[in-house]
């Protein structure tokens, strides 16, 4: 539970209709089996105590009176458990059944949450045996114990204070306002839902979605417990599908008859808590009041079992990879375009270097200029090789030109450089940060000039990676009139570019794909430093980390806003198996202290699209005062280190 986690579970225990002693054991059993793997919520499916399928057996007093003999064998047996349970039963109470939720922690029933929305449509006849939730809590006696019951209850953690539960019943989640909305509302961040679903063709996938929809909309964690094998099968058929999602993603699914006694997965507290603090809509202005139950877990360390994506700018799936592309593609040039119009802009200027950033710019140009239906002519390409050019950069930049049929300027500015250098008594063989940047603002000085003796618009270069680091000369490359690659991390601009390399091959565009495919293998670098040997000797991986790691950090600090230790710890999980502790810990540290001291750079950025949820725009995503203190996060990477 450190870091947010919280080891939860939902289960489908081998049920027994009407024999309420035998399903009593399984759900003991499989509580005793969670228990020693960590979790610290359960939720069973709805009437599991019972069966769903009883039918008029729901009216016989011998099964009522069973199934509450029975929920009190569940409460006494998981006495020493530090886990909440949430299990299925039907609960007399003035003489009138409900279909309810109980929920049990240490030995003692917390509360009872009957159902509001009860189907009796199709397949369904709840309202023959029971009646739907009063609008307003209670208390009931129930073995021997005044709980609190009704539908507007929340179960709070005494410990770990963003940990809030709310309870819903199948139905529930299918209406058209689902209770768990309200219970959100009014803070509940982790909604059990216990269903007996039957199986139909096609309703896995609805259930799947209502699930994610609804985790989605209340930013909340969805444990849904679905009934099973055991069921009866005289009409209709029971799958055990369940889900565990939070904030619109399924994090662990038991598929439709899958032989699994139980799904295991970690929810994230603290990142659900983040998220809602971010959206200040969350909270709508109507909402029931909630009673609160407290009860208390073990703090303990959680082992994470859920998928940390290494790359989480970028999608594993092959088909989603493939789909993300083309759409970024599409957003960045239809910006583009639209701008070009607004700006009545007669050409588009680049500065063209062989590497990977302006390549991009470059492809994602060519398809605005097309969108506009105007020649590839009106893109004027500019390399302006120096100090630090290599042969092998140059040669692509202008294939990649000439190829795409811009209109391609080569500028040596190498002389140029040396005249300022003269101009402010720099010593040529000094090769400082002014050795470098000279270079960089006299190329933006050259494209910034031809834009404007020929009505143009200088199309940026520099990526979301970048602009978290400050990699970027002030006033140099860091400047542009639009800037199509600001919101692009440099872990997915590689695949970007492969991506239109491989549509480019599959045209038999043959130079033009090799071109892309030797720009994608040349090491990232600035070269403003003279080569080695006729090769790159300035990598940026390098001088500043790799960008795997960089990118990793810089997603789950500005989107979920983690912490030091949490980001660390992650990283272990993500990046371990490519990353010792000691070097994922040097380039946190260097992350950080760039990322509050290059701030001055992102808060005087030029237009430029936002294609994803972390973006830099001041106008919009990124508010940070220029002269924050970075030492709240410099302290906890110091006790790491001191670990």
């Amino acid at each position: 539970m450190r870091d947010g986690f919280v080891k939860v579970a939902v289960a489908t225990p081998k049920i027994k209709v009407a024999d309420c002693n035998s399903n009593a054991k399984a759900i003991i059993e499989i509580s005793k089996k969670a228990v020693d793997d960590g979790v610290k919520i359960i939720a069973f499916p709805e009437l599991c105590i019972t069966a769903y399928t009883c039918g008029d057996l729901f009216f016989s007093s011998a099964l009522i009176e069973s199934a509450e003999k029975a929920l009190g064998e569940i409460v006494k047996a998981t006495a020493s458990f530090d886990m909440l349970i949430a299990v299925g039963t039907p609960v007399l109470h003035c003489n009138k059944l409900y279909n309810c939720a109980a929920v049990i922690k240490g030995g003692k029933l917390l509360g009872i949450v009957p159902k509001d929305n009860l189907p009796n449509h199709n397949e369904f006849n709840e309202g023959r045996y029971f009646v739907p939730a009063s609008e307003e809590n209670s208390y009931i006696s129930i073995l021997g114990e005044k709980v609190p019951f009704g539908k507007n209850l929340i179960f709070q953690c005494d410990n770990l204070r963003d940990l809030r539960i709310g309870v819903e019943i199948c139905e529930d989640l299918w209406v058209s306002a689902p209770p768990s909305s309200y219970l959100c509302a009014e803070g509940a961040d982790v909604i059990i839902n216990i269903s007996a679903s039957n199986e139909t063709v096609g309703k896995d996938d609805y259930r799947r979605l209502l699930v994610r929809s609804q985790s989605a909309r209340t930013i909340s964690a969805y444990l849904f417990a679905n009934a099973g094998e055991g069921e009866s099968t005289t009409d209709l058929v029971f799958s055990g599908h369940s889900l565990i999602a939070e904030n619109g993603n399924i994090l662990a699914e038991k598929m439709p008859f899958e032989n699994k006694e139980y799904i295991i997965s970690e929810i994230d507290i603290n990142k659900i808590s983040h998220a809602r603090q971010k959206t200040t809509t969350h909270t709508p202005p109507y909402s029931p009041e909630c009673d609160t139950v407290e009860f208390s877990i073990n703090i303990e360390e959680t082992a994470l079992t859920r998928a940390i994506p290494s790359h989480p700018f970028v999608p594993d799936d092959k088909d989603e990879l493939f789909r993300r592309c083309e759409l970024i593609l599409s957003i960045q040039a239809k910006a583009l375009a639209q701008r070009i119009e607004a700006a009545h802009a007669s050409k588009c200027v680049i500065a063209v270097s062989g590497g990977m950033d302006s390549c991009l710019a470059l492809l994602v140009t060519v398809k605005a200029i097309d969108l506009l239906s105007r020649q590839h002519t009106d893109i004027i390409t500019v390399t302006m090789p120096c100090f630090g050019t290599s042969k092998r950069t140059k040669s692509n930049a202008e294939i990649l030109c000439e190829e795409l049929g811009t209109d391609f300027r080569c500028i040596d500015i190498a002389e140029a450089v040396k005249v300022h250098f003269r101009d402010i008594g720099h010593d040529p063989n000094n090769l400082n940060v002014v050795y470098e940047n000279s270079q960089a603002r006299e190329r933006t000085q050259i494209i910034m000039d031809i834009a404007n003796a020929e009505g143009g618009l200088v199309i940026g270069t520099g990526t979301l990676s970048e602009l978290a680091l400050g990699w970027a000369t002030y006033n140099g490359d860091h400047m542009s009139m639009y800037s199509v690659n600001c919101s692009i991390p440099k872990t997915l601009i590689r695949h970007m570019i492969a991506h239109v390399a491989d549509s480019y091959a599959s045209d038999n565009k043959n130079k033009l794909s090799e071109a892309l495919y030797d720009i994608l293998a040349t090491p990232v670098s600035p070269e403003l430093l003279p080569p080695k040997d006729g090769e790159i000797n300035q990598k940026t991986e390098e001088l500043v980390g790799p960008y795997e790691l960089h990118d990793f950090y810089l997603y789950y600090i500005v989107r979920h806003g983690f912490s030091p230790k949490k980001l660390y710890r992650l990283s272990g999980y993500a990046l371990g198996d490519k990353y010792d502790a000691e070097t994922r810990l040097k380039w946190l540290e260097i992350f950080t202290k760039r990322f509050f001291a290059q701030q001055f750079k992102r808060s005087c950025l030029p237009d430029g699209p936002k294609v994803g949820s972390v973006a830099f725009s001041p106008r919009g995503d990124w508010h940070m005062p220029s002269d924050a203190s970075n030492a709240v996060w410099l302290k906890e990477i110091e006790e790491l280190k001191n670990k």
